[in-house]
């Protein structure tokens, strides 16, 4: 089922030392889906677009979802009436909130346009994008054995399977403190990955994620902190490199940051008192 909506198949010329030969390529997917949101204000239901995004079909629920959270316009699941998607049309999400429960529309001024390579596009400045997590300052005792980082790489290749079949989708896992995996999206847009993932657990009521280790199959952007820090996720481990906007960022909101994570090494960015063993680790 996933393949089927996530996946179209061209032929192209193939050309090697050999020559220039057919051959049947598998393509990831990527076409537009528009965000919409409805919501009752003074006795009068409103709706509203809130976002253009380019991502991977599949998951849009979650997305519409995940994204409303991550972006501060809603802030539990107890809002949401229902997120129905392709119910208007085609590529369209529809989000309908409860009865007077107003959504946070300040910052979505800002013109959401999305794209699968830079994520929201359009914000004004850092602090407009700072946005502010209802998990924030809390404190944990949480630790992970360094161990556990070198199981999740080979975790990931098991469960990633479009990517094996066309290199083009970018990947947000979710593993249990102890090394065990929870769920996994993927999305031509890295960000879009990760509000699959979020939102997935935002409908399930799951929220806030403090006790479940946030896997990145690319690099760690300001963005993707900034979510994670929206979910109360508290380590997230990146097989490429962080940006120095996400280092700090994840200093900032307590997030325990690893990077260029391998089977056999990985760096630890911020918050390494959260990891145990590491000085073991070979």
């Amino acid at each position: 089922m996933i393949e089927t909506v996530s996946i179209v198949r061209r032929q192209i010329k193939k050309v090697s030392a050999e020559g220039i030969s057919d051959f049947t390529d598998q393509l990831a997917i990527e076409e537009p889906l528009e965000i919409r949101l409805s919501y009752k204000n003074e006795d009068k239901r409103i709706r509203k677009s809130i976002s253009v995004t380019m991502r991977t079909p599949g998951g849009d629920e979650e997305l519409a979802a995940g994204f409303l959270f991550t972006e501060g316009i809603i802030q539990n699941a107890s809002q949401v009436q229902n997120v129905i998607g392709g119910l208007l049309e085609e590529n369209t999400v529809l989000v309908t909130l409860n009865d007077y429960e107003v959504p946070v529309l300040s910052s979505s001024e800002r013109n959401f346009y999305t794209t699968s390579s830079c994520g929201v596009c359009g914000k004004a400045s850092i602090d407009a994008i700072k946005t502010v997590s209802a998990y924030s300052g809390q404190n944990d005792s949480i630790t992970v054995n360094s161990h556990i980082f070198s199981g999740l790489i080979e975790e990931l290749e098991k469960q990633q399977t479009i990517f094996e079949s066309t290199g083009g989708l970018h990947a947000s896992a979710l593993f249990e403190l102890d090394g065990s995996f929870v769920t996994l999206r993927e999305d031509v847009g890295r960000h879009n990955a990760l509000d699959k993932v979020i939102g997935s657990m935002f409908l399930k009521n799951a929220l806030p994620l403090a006790d479940k280790i946030l896997l990145l199959s690319g690099r760690a952007s300001f963005e993707l902190i900034q979510k994670a820090a929206m979910a109360g996720i508290k380590i997230v481990a990146a097989v490429g490199a962080p940006s120095s906007l996400a280092v700090q960022l994840a200093l900032e909101s307590g997030i325990t940051l690893v990077g260029f994570l391998k089977k056999d090494k990985f760096n630890i960015y911020t918050g390494w008192e959260r990891i145990t063993n590491y000085e073991n680790t070979h």
